[in-house]
């Protein structure tokens, strides 16, 4: 598959993912009257419905990662090169971004907002490196027992991450970074988002160790370097 419509692919699935997560954050608040447990309900649902779909979609086409750390882990096992892998995060960056700018602009907003939402400290680290330690397993796992329940096994995961961990399951530096440029439901204080990343990193690692210790996702023996 030509890497620019791999790119467009992963621009289109993060970009769609971040204005599900950013929308739904403001319509569930809007409409749950201050029931904070419904408005966390619609904002897991319609984020869980959306992975499913975006998944099933795009995983043809560029492997559906929509997510820095998958990314990492796929070029750790050598099945995607540097310069392919570098194309990848810079996209799902931008495309992050794109997508809460685009869920503000559905609603009326500013298109840019710095982060309000104090989301620090141990425990809120500790969730996120679970919440991604977990989303690795998932994947890995499952593309090597149920491949093709990947996208429900993933969508279903992070329904439930959302209300197992502290920290609501960011699990993605794209989404974590992107999540700082809003003021709503949703969003992370700009300089709480360090802490999140490197706990999403350790995680993803700790995932892909394990992964390979269960000798599902055994390392590459020449991985590849474009």
């Amino acid at each position: 598959m030509n890497l620019w419509c791999k790119l467009l692919a992963e621009f289109i699935g993060t970009s769609l993912l971040l204005a599900s997560v950013v929308g739904s954050g403001i319509m569930g608040v809007a409409l749950a009257n201050g029931n904070n447990a419904i408005a966390l309900l619609a904002n897991a649902a319609a984020t869980a419905c959306v992975l499913y779909v975006l998944i099933e979609l795009f995983g043809p086409i560029s492997g559906a990662h929509f997510n820095p750390v998958v990314t990492l882990v796929m070029r750790m096992h050598g099945e995607i090169g540097n310069r392919d892998a570098l194309a990848y995060v810079v996209v799902q960056l931008v495309a992050a971004v794109a997508g809460v700018m685009l869920a503000h602009l559905m609603f009326s907003l500013p298109l840019i907002q710095l982060g309000i939402h104090v989301r620090a400290g141990l425990p809120q680290w500790i969730s996120e490196g679970v919440a991604t330690f977990g989303l690795m397993l998932t994947i890995l796992l499952g593309r090597r027992h149920r491949p093709a329940a990947v996208p429900a096994l993933v969508a279903s995961y992070i329904f439930a991450a959302y209300w197992f961990t502290a920290s609501t399951s960011f699990a993605n530096p794209a989404v974590t970074l992107a999540r700082a440029l809003t003021q709503t439901f949703a969003g992370i204080r700009p300089q709480d988002v360090t802490g999140f990343v490197i706990a999403q990193i350790s995680g993803a690692v700790l995932g892909y160790a394990v992964a390979v210790a269960l000798r599902v996702f055994a390392p590459s023996p020449s991985p590849a370097t474009t």
